[in-house]
This record gives C-alpha cells, structure tokens and sequence, in this order.
C-alpha cells in the first residue's frame, strides 16, 4: 500500500529545494563578480596601445577596479543591513552589467577606468552574499554555503586568468567585457526571480559623512601602495597618498566613535576575536596574492634563464587554473572543519597550510607541475581560512552589523593583496640580471625563491595571531550567531 509524503515533508522539501537554488545564485553570481579582479591581467602589457595612452596611464584599469571594490564592500554591507540584502544584492549585479558595457564600447582610457571603476564596485556583491546565505541555508548546508561563497574571492580570481587569456588570444578584447554584461545579466535577473527579500532591514540611516571619509582614506593608502614602485616610494606623490589617506582614516575614526549610527562599528571590529580575524585576513589576503602574482611570473620568464618555464600567458593561466578549483574543491572540507573545530581551529589550519604551499615551493620550482602543485596546496589554505573568516565574524557581532562587518572583513583581505602586490614588485625588481647587454633586467631565481620565503612568513604569523582568538566549542559559535538571527517566521522556506 503506497503513502503520500505528510505536507509537512513535502513544504520541507520545497524548503530545502528553494534554498539549495538561493545558494546556487548567490555563489555563481560571487564568481562572476570576483572575476572581474583578473578580467584584463592578460591584456595589461597591450592596454597603452589598444587604448591610446602611456603605460602609467592604462595601469589605472586594473588599480581602478582594486579601488572600486576596497571602497564599496563595507559601505555595501552597511547599506544591506539597513535596507536589506536582496536591493543592495540587485543593485551591485545591475551596476557589474552597466559597469561591463561601459568597457565593452570604450575604445579610451578615459571611458574604461569608469566602467573599471563601476565593475569593482559590483564587488560589494560578495560579502552581502556570504552574510545572507547564513540566513537562507538550512542548517546542514550553513557552513558549506559560507565556506563556497567565500571562496570565490579567490577562485574567481584564479579562473579568471586563464579564461581571460584565452578569450584575448582568439577574440577581439572587448569581447572580455561583452562576456562579463552577459554574465552580469544573468546574476542580475537570478538575484531578482531566486533571491528572497528577507524581512530583516535594521533602523537607522546611512552614515555618509563616514562612507565618504572611509572612501578617501582609502583611495589615498591603496592609491600610494599599488604606485609606490612606479612612482617610487621615496616621491612626494606617494608618500603624500599614503601619508594623507592614513591621517583622513585617523580622523575618519575619531567620526566614526562619535556618530550615533557610524557606517563602521569600531567598538565592535575592536572586539579582540573581531580584530584578531581582520588582521589574520590582510595576511592570508596577503598570502593569495603573492602566489597569485610570483607564480605566474615565473611560469612565463624565459628558459634562458636557468631557472624560467618559457610559458605563454595561456599556458600559465591553464598551469594555475587548478588552483582556482582546489579552493572550491576544499569547500566541503572546510564546512567539515567548521562544523566539528569551529572557526578560529579552522582559520589556523588554513594559514597554516598556506605556509606549507610557499615552503613546497621553494625546493620546487623547477617544471610547470611542481609549481601547480605548490600552488594547489596554497589555494587549499586559502579556500579553508576564506571559508573560517566570516564564520568568526558573524559569531561576534550583531545581526544587526553582520553584512557590514562581512564587507570590512572581505576589505581587509584586499588589503593584504594591495600590500603583497607592492612588496613582491619590490622584492623582484631590487633583485635582477641582465641576461645579455641592451636586454632588460629580469628577476633573479633568488628573487622568486625570496618571495615564496616572504609568502610563508605572513602566513605563518597569521596563524599564530589566529591562535590569540579566545576559543569556542563550534557548537557556542553556531548558536550564538543563530540567536541574533531574525525570526524564522520572517522567511520560514529558507531558514533552517
């Protein structure tokens, strides 16, 4: 004798089967967004031709979008957590499709650092994501969805490159930005038809003085580090950047403690779990981007110097594209950790075998494989501490600033690849050989061997200052954050 499921199994399943699709939308549109930090890497060298400028010039399309998506992660977060996700989540997907077609129809310098500019902002996108879908996910797929979404920060990043090189090669290069509006097109109409509006918007009002002040102090530090090397980081220009962004965050802080309803809690990101997780973020956000930047050059440098693997941009793409899957491959992993260690045993783990990653490839440098694999041990660290990070941060603050302090977490993070951008053009640039007279210096081997040793370093101290963080039973930290979760009655399809 058949039965029929009870319509209380059957609303679960629909529950289930709804949030499952939330979570599919909130991490394919993450990816699309993170892809834009790598969209134009293989066509850099090629850009003050293509559009009519110096060299100093074009390499604002790429520092553009850097400064785009620093600037609007926090203000974003806030901006969902006084209005809701599910409008601030629209609106940067909308912003990625006009940002995209800007850039598509640019044939000028000009035009492009806009809709650069425009496709870094759409950035804000990710952290919104991985706070909402801990309120979306059932409890089961809670710690697996965080940990996924998170992870496309550096995924999209990895299989950006490769994808990007490929479409250049064969293609017309603004076709790169014709695919990103379609890609964008479709995470703006998945957002609106998947996405719920949950009903959890908190009084208060935007704090612009702040989102202004905030956006300065860091256009100026960020602008200062990533042309230190160009500029040269003894010139006025630099240092009156780094110096003047660093004074305007001072004073912006000095607001920010006074305001009634500051953009930025800082009694809260001053919580010493809270801090201690930012500043183990610069670093591990610090450690992504050297292997990020180091490897691949490498990879293209010329056999003739000994120690180079004569690849083309496409073929070091391909060679790091593993990479870029280990992070998502690690996510059930990672949730796995979560569950049973919970978030700061968790986080230590990843900076931990980060460290790893850069010491294998010290002694293995020698053939494209070896530097895949090290390079796939450090994207496992990687994609475990990026899974740890908001996991820590949702436990130890309100629900109330879960968005906002999401969005300053991912923001420190691009503050370590800012820092580990300029430190590894240092490191490369004060150490090189002329391979024949009137040719250009190039990096020595020692140079790459240093910045590997460098990579390690932070990632080690990260998982030291990790281990500061006061211990919870993952059990304290799953419920914690529930408690100050709204009502399931808000929402009751999506939340566990």
């Amino acid at each position: 004798m058949s039965s029929s499921p009870s319509p209380d199994a059957a609303t679960a399943s629909r529950s289930s089967a709804r949030a499952v699709a939330v979570i599919v939308v909130l991490g394919f549109s993450s990816l699309c967004a993170a892809l834009m930090q790598s969209l134009v890497i293989p066509i850099q060298s090629e850009l003050p031709e293509l559009l009519g400028t110096t060299a100093s010039n074009a390499s604002w399309v790429v520092t553009a979008t850097l400064l785009g998506g620093a600037v609007a992660m926090p203000v974003t977060g806030r901006l969902a957590d006084l209005y809701g996700k599910k409008p601030v989540l629209a609106v940067s997907a909308a912003i990625l499709v006009v940002g995209s077609l800007v850039c598509a129809l640019s044939d000028a310098v000009g035009p492009m650092i806009v809709g650069r500019v425009l496709q870094g902002v759409a950035m804000g996108y990710i952290p919104v994501a991985i706070s909402m879908v801990r309120e979306a996910a059932p409890e089961h797929l809670r710690n697996t969805a965080v940990a996924g979404i998170s992870a496309t920060l550096g995924v999209g990043g990895a299989l950006g490159l490769p994808l990007a090189a490929w479409i250049a090669q064969d293609f017309d290069w603004h076709v790169l930005f014709w695919v990103s509006a379609v890609l964008a097109a479709v995470m703006t109409i998945g957002t609106l038809v998947v996405v719920p509006h949950l009903r959890n918007a908190h009084p208060g009002r935007l704090d612009v003085v702040g989102a202004l002040g905030l956006a300065v102090g860091l256009v100026g530090v960020l602008v200062g580090v990533s042309k230190g090397n160009d500029w040269g980081w003894g010139a006025a220009s630099t240092l009156g950047m780094i110096v003047g962004g660093v004074v305007v965050l001072l004073l912006w802080g000095w607001y920010e403690l006074r305001h009634h309803d500051p953009l930025v809690d800082l009694r809260t990101t001053a919580r010493r779990p809270v801090l201690l997780t930012n500043v183990a973020a610069v670093l591990i956000g610090f450690g992504m981007m050297a292997q990020s930047i180091v490897v691949p050059q490498l990879l293209q440098m010329p056999t003739a110097t000994g120690y180079g693997l004569g690849q083309t941009i496409l073929q070091a793409g391909l060679w790091m594209a593993p990479a870029g899957l280990m992070m998502m491959l690690f996510t059930p992993v990672s949730s796995r950790l979560l569950t049973r260690l919970g978030g700061r045993t968790t986080l230590a783990i990843g900076a931990g075998v980060l460290a790893l990653g850069y010491v294998v490839a010290v002694f293995l440098m020698d053939a494209p494989w070896q530097l895949m694999l090290a390079s796939c041990v450090a994207s496992a660290g990687v994609g475990i501490g990026y899974a740890a990070m908001p996991t820590l941060i949702l436990t130890n603050v309100p629900a109330a600033e879960s968005a906002a302090s999401v969005g300053l977490n991912s923001l420190m993070r691009s503050m370590g690849t800012t820092v580990a951008g300029a430190v590894m053009a240092i490191v490369l640039t004060s150490h090189t050989t002329v391979l024949a007279p009137g040719t250009p210096a190039v990096p020595t081997g020692g140079a790459f061997q240093l910045c590997f040793v460098i990579g390690a370093a932070a990632a080690a101290v990260g998982a030291a200052i990790v281990l500061c963080i006061p211990r919870q039973r993952a059990g304290q930290e799953e419920g914690r954050h529930l408690a100050a979760v709204p009502d399931a009655d808000d929402e009751p399809a999506l939340v566990g």
